[in-house]
């Protein structure tokens, strides 16, 4: 059973819809026209980058990415 991981997603809004991606997992990254489209999108890319790593016996990344929103005046 594999432990419960928490990893930063940034959503990136395109002229075509949206973009995602992992900033702890590099590589890992989805697109949807919708921001529920890429929410479920994101999730099942996470879900098989783990996957293929861990099947090529490669170590699981930790969660290190954080979040900060900056307001400036």
């Amino acid at each position: 059973m594999r432990k419960t991981l928490k990893y930063l997603v940034v959503y990136e809004k395109s002229a075509d819809g949206f973009g995602a991606y992992v900033p702890d997992l590099p590589g890992c990254t989805s697109a949807g026209k919708s921001r529920d489209e890429i929410e479920s999108n994101i999730i099942e890319a996470i879900t098989l980058h783990l996957e293929i790593m861990q099947d090529e016996g490669l170590p699981i990344p930790q969660p290190n990415s954080d979040s900060q929103m900056v307001v400036i005046t």
